[in-house]
């Protein structure tokens, strides 16, 4: 209960003071470096002499990916309340319904400490990336001993503001539509498949290409192609 306060702490204290200028992108992958700023645990109130504590690094957000609850629930990595939720959905007969999954990695880069209050570092960081036009920074202020949960709370709001505009694009192309022919699978889903055959045949693993036709429990709609890769 105390850590979950602490928690809940962090996040109310974190503050992004300057959002990416661009979303996360719909077909590609996504590089963002943070600034995350705070004052070190052993800095007093009343100390004359103020210090920020920069933490530098990159959170590098993989190509977002067309996924069904179905498929979801041959995932690892969710919690049992999550596997339950796709459950229920699954047996409303919207197993296919097109969803996005978004994956991401935290790459920690340098921690140095310079003076002056944490608010005014973020103001002389914000104005140095905008004169450089550096599109793809964020800064945030966030608390010492947890300034990984302010990166946390960066992403999910990063990531909703992104969504509606991922989707569109989605759509757009037709990626969302469901094919009869492949038991209802997203088109964005068939075009994935066939890139893995492709790569297959110029030296991939098969037991990629076999793992995710299973996870979408479409193998016996490519079963004759599959071993055809095993012919010669």
């Amino acid at each position: 209960m105390e850590k979950n306060h602490q928690f809940n702490r962090a996040i109310e204290h974190s503050l992004i003071v300057r959002f990416p200028k661009q979303r996360l992108a719909t077909f590609g992958s996504t590089n963002i470096k943070y600034y995350v700023l705070t004052e070190p645990v052993y800095q007093e109130n009343d100390s004359k002499e103020k210090e920020t504590v920069i933490r530098t690094g990159r959170v590098i957000a993989e190509k977002p990916k067309i996924i069904t609850p179905h498929y979801a629930m041959n995932l690892e990595g969710f919690s049992q309340d999550a596997y339950q939720y796709f459950n229920d959905v699954i047996g409303q007969n919207e197993g296919n319904n097109p969803g996005i999954l978004y994956s991401y990695k935290n790459e920690i880069g340098e921690t140095n400490i310079v003076h002056g209050f944490t608010n005014e570092v973020a103001d002389r960081i914000t104005n140095d990336l905008n004169k450089k036009q550096e599109e793809m920074s964020v800064v945030i202020i966030g608390q010492d001993s947890l300034w990984d949960i302010s990166i946390l709370k960066f992403i999910y709001e990063f990531t909703a503001s992104s969504i509606s505009e991922n989707l569109k694009q989605f759509q757009s192309k037709g990626l969302l539509t469901p094919q009869p022919a492949y038991g209802g699978i997203p088109k964005g889903v068939t075009e994935n498949i066939e890139n893995l055959f492709s790569e297959v045949k110029n030296g991939a693993d098969p037991n990629m290409l076999k793992k995710e036709l299973d996870r979408w429990n479409i193998f016996n709609y490519y079963e004759d192609r599959f071993l055809d890769l095993f012919s010669k």
